[in-house]
């Protein structure tokens, strides 16, 4: 399961709708990569491929994770803080994660 803040749910809605894309979703996934071993991918997605698992958040929006990032996801909350000028991105906090590099975006398991 991925919990979906308020927050995130507000920016994903947002976000669609620029995309052109107002019944899409945000897919989140994570490759090999970065500092600490994985990283997380955002991508807006008209809709969810057939294997995603699919999330629903306040308002309706809507998150699609691949089986595999799955395993490395579930039970992660998916958040964005929307007053803080220096975050672009959205934020995780994953209990898989054992530790993350200093930009949010990488972690080990």
């Amino acid at each position: 399961m991925i919990e979906i803040t308020e927050s995130a749910a507000r920016v994903i809605a947002r976000q669609l709708q620029k995309a052109g894309h107002p019944e899409g979703g945000l897919r989140v996934a994570v490759k090999a990569g970065g500092c600490s071993g994985y990283s997380y991918v955002f991508d807006m997605a008209e809709g969810p491929r057939e294997t995603d698992a699919v999330f629903e958040g306040p308002g309706g929006v809507r998150v699609y994770v691949d089986p595999r990032s799955l395993r490395l996801l579930d039970g992660t909350r998916l958040d964005f803080d929307e007053h803080n000028m220096l975050a672009t991105t959205f934020t995780l906090s994953n209990p898989h994660a054992k530790a993350s590099c200093g930009c949010g975006t990488s972690f080990s398991v």
